[in-house]
């Protein structure tokens, strides 16, 4: 074949534009019809694997281009290194279409299977091993493309009954569709090419219409709109406090309601044992308990406040990790219950190779000289009258399946973020795919951001609420009902794998039945 390197890498960057902000999902099913075709035309399974990274190459640098906005906050590294980290990134990542591209192509081959849904099967599987490997890294997988606007989910809303890794594979069928369409048209077949070009579109714009049902669990949700290049500046922390006091007060005294902060929104340590140093920067000095007190009493009684912290692990008199937290207060000023983040950012919250990688100048993107260390992983803290809340840090969401403690499932999960690093594109993809955890687990996702977008996420994956990015701003209302537990919220990613096979074994026998005609 003739190979067109450049048109592929062109092609991977045009269906990243179906992502948001910019949700262009004709381009990525027209790209993904040109990925098919390419790879149908390999002249083996490594030349088609060759087409998958290269794809891969333009769909994760275009995709993930958000971070390179991170290091213009990082003062101990130059902000050009960014791209380098992005392109590097996006150079690892595109191993994963690669390999599903190479096994579609060899089962083609070895085994007459049917490309198009082989390919759909293998793409999934390679999606959920982009998850996992090496702890994983779940941003932006091909079906969130499939998620609409705020108000509608559209195709997305089968994600109950399919995980969003298995939605994937669904959008790459649906660019082959439109592949048979382009084909159909070029033999003047016009009513096959008529309907291989509606069929996707009609999925893609799926109707819906939610039920209306409201909770009984008040909140005011908080976004303090708290600068990246502001939040760590130790004269600014009373002003910031205030600020977010200031949207946080009652408006009908006592009243009962959940207060929502945002990660990143308290620079004070809330508990107490840390070596003294530790608490002089921080907006009380020397007392935690102090600290506490405050923030009940400002809350008001009634008020349950749950807010993105920090705490430290101390051996003896040193300070050796630092956690990052929700800490749970009543107006008592009493600490009711705390989460610790599981899934760490590798690079931003802990170095790895620390040893290897300081000397050649390579920092965490997160400010400090301490790692932090992952929780035990996803928890329900039941709150009594305010509900049973599942925890989730910021890029902790991004993971399907991996949100709740499906053993004690929760009324609603909390998302506290702090999205201020990662520029325009960055907020509304990390928004997404807290709306497709939403639509998963058939759970209401109430996220607080510093920056934003915060926003409150009905169990369909509509957004009720939100404030936009670059704004102070709260949000009342209560917490919208969850559903029943969905058919992924019972079976997690075994659900997605068994597409995954279901769909390589349709193409084993399509193939089969078209050999014996």
């Amino acid at each position: 074949m003739r190979y067109a390197p450049l048109a592929l890498v062109v092609a991977g960057g045009l269906a990243a534009t179906g992502f948001q902000p910019l949700a262009l999902w004709p381009f990525t099913l027209a790209a993904l019809a040109f990925l098919i075709d390419r790879i149908e035309h390999a002249r083996s399974a490594r030349k088609a694997a060759l087409a998958g990274w290269l794809f891969g190459l333009g769909y994760f640098t275009c995709g993930n281009g958000w971070i390179a906005t991170a290091f213009t906050y990082q003062a101990e590294m130059p902000a050009w290194l960014g791209w380098i980290a992005v392109v590097l990134l996006a150079i690892y990542l595109a191993i994963y279409p690669a390999l599903a591209a190479f096994a579609a192509a060899w089962l083609s081959r070895r085994w007459k299977a049917a490309l198009l849904p082989g390919l759909a099967g293998c793409w999934i599987l390679s999606e959920w091993l982009r998850a996992t490997a090496f702890t994983g890294f779940a941003w932006n997988p091909l079906g969130m493309v499939a998620l609409g606007s705020f108000t509608r989910p559209g195709l997305a809303l089968v994600a109950p009954w399919t995980g969003t890794y298995a939605l994937s594979g669904l959008v790459m069928l649906l660019g082959g569709y439109w592949l048979f369409a382009w084909r159909s048209a070029r033999q003047q077949a016009w009513l096959p090419a008529l309907a291989y070009g509606v069929l996707p579109a009609a999925l893609m714009l799926l109707p819906w219409h939610g039920d209306g049902r409201e909770g009984r669990i008040a909140y005011t949700l908080v976004q303090p709109d708290i600068r990246q290049d502001q939040i760590n500046d130790p004269s600014l922390f009373e002003s910031q406090f205030q600020t977010i006091v200031g949207l946080s007060l009652p408006r009908v005294p006592g009243a009962q309601r959940l207060v929502l902060w945002p990660e990143g929104g308290l620079p004070d340590y809330l508990r107490p044992g840390y070596p003294q140093q530790w608490y002089a920067a921080t907006t009380f000095g020397a007392d935690p308990v102090l600290a506490r007190a405050r923030l009940g009493r400002v809350m008001g009684p009634g008020s349950l406040l749950l807010t993105g912290a920090t705490d430290l692990d101390v051996q003896g008199a040193e300070v050796t990790a630092a956690r990052n937290v929700i800490t749970a207060l009543g107006p008592d000023g009493a600490i009711r219950g705390s989460y610790a983040k599981a899934h760490l950012v590798p690079y931003g919250e802990y170095l790895p190779m620390r040893e290897w990688l300081t000397p050649l100048g390579v920092s965490r993107l997160v400010s400090g000289s301490l790692d932090f260390r992952p929780g035990p992983g996803p928890r329900t803290l039941d709150f009594g009258p305010y509900g049973k809340a599942g925890m989730q840090i910021c890029y902790e969401i991004i993971f399907s399946g991996q949100v709740i403690d499906h053993a004690h499932r929760p009324d609603y999960i909390f998302n506290p973020s702090n999205d201020g690093w990662f520029g325009a594109w960055g907020p509304p993809q990390h928004l997404a795919q807290a709306r497709m955890r939403a639509i998963e687990e058939g759970l209401p996702v109430l996220r607080s951001t510093t920056t934003g977008i915060s926003a409150v996420i009905d169990a369909d994956g509509v957004v009720r609420q939100s404030v936009p990015r670059l704004t102070a701003g709260r949000l009342d209302g209560v917490v919208p009902p969850a559903h029943a537990p969905t058919l992924f919220a019972r079976a997690g990613n075994w659900l997605a794998l068994g597409w995954a096979l279901a769909l390589i074994a349709c193409a084993l026998v399509v193939a089969r039945r078209r050999g014996r005609r």
